[in-house]
């Protein structure tokens, strides 16, 4: 299941596939050096009471993204448990 950047579920686990391809170039920059790498997993842990923004952690720190910034990302979520596909390695 992708990401939902209307009503992400707080508390869900996402894997990073990547980004979508008409995401601004210097933005794509700022993103990577927060640590969104292809292959990371975040968690959403709050949405504001109107949908926007969104706090997301990764790698032990918060971040704070707009629903657009959000949604520049390509990602799935996590499966609980493996069956051994090959999505997911």
């Amino acid at each position: 299941m992708q990401l939902n950047t209307r009503s992400p579920p707080i508390d869900k686990t996402y894997r990073l596939i990547g980004f979508k391809p008409n995401i601004n170039r210097s933005y794509r920059k700022k993103l990577l050096s927060f640590g969104f790498t292809r292959g990371i997993e975040f968690t959403i842990l709050r949405v504001a009471p109107l949908g926007d923004p969104i706090e997301v952690r990764l790698r032990g720190f918060s971040v704070t993204l707009r629903k657009d910034e959000l949604d520049t990302l390509i990602a799935v979520e996590k499966q609980t448990e493996c069956n051994d596909c090959t999505s997911c390695h």
